[in-house]
């Protein structure tokens, strides 16, 4: 079963267009509310600055961090020195905090790029919905590192995820999104 700090790997097969060959990061996962994550491989055309004012010389990158609530922005860092409100998510990865903090030490320098990320909405399920997506085979549960989070070239979060898990799993890499155009 996942747990905050796991991710999920999409099934090569996987049609969902959203989550297809997508990586999860999972944030929050309780099995009487649901589970709620971050997608890693999904960079945006959008930069930091066009969707917050405050920060139009910071072109900061953007992710598609899932389906849900896609207006609202969410980030994950590695600064729990600033951020007493953020939430630990794995070794050396943190979700969320003041988001005018956030801001402020972007302005002053004292946030590097490397170790923060940007999300426009997230992935989420109710009560029950992962779990039996998990049953139907859909995702591949693995421990989330914060070399995976922050230092893999998003394109090949996937590939990655699945190497880093060996046997069968690294031989997917190589599957077709569709088997019957085979």
């Amino acid at each position: 079963m996942p747990t905050r700090g796991s991710i999920l790997i999409a099934e090569p097969f996987l049609k969902d267009p959203p989550f297809k060959r997508s990586v999860v990061l999972i944030c929050e996962h309780a099995i009487a509310e649901g589970t709620f994550g971050f997608m890693l491989n999904r960079k945006l055309n959008t930069k930091l600055h066009q969707i917050v004012s405050e920060l139009d010389d910071w072109p900061l990158p953007v992710y598609y961090g899932g389906p849900v609530q896609i207006d609202t922005v969410h980030y994950i860092h590695q600064y729990p020195q600033y951020f007493a409100d953020s939430v630990k998510i794995t070794d050396n990865v943190y979700w969320g905090g003041d988001f005018e903090l956030v801001k402020k030490l972007i302005k002053n320098g004292t946030i590097d790029s490397d170790k923060i990320k940007f999300f426009l909405g997230y992935s989420g399920w109710s009560k029950g919905q992962l779990e039996e997506e998990i049953e139907e085979k859909t995702w591949i549960i693995a421990d989330a590192t914060k070399h995976l989070i922050f230092d893999t070239n998003p394109s090949e979060v996937w590939n990655a995820s699945l190497t880093k898990l060996g046997g069968k799993y690294k031989m997917m890499i190589n599957f077709p999104t569709d088997p019957q155009l085979n």
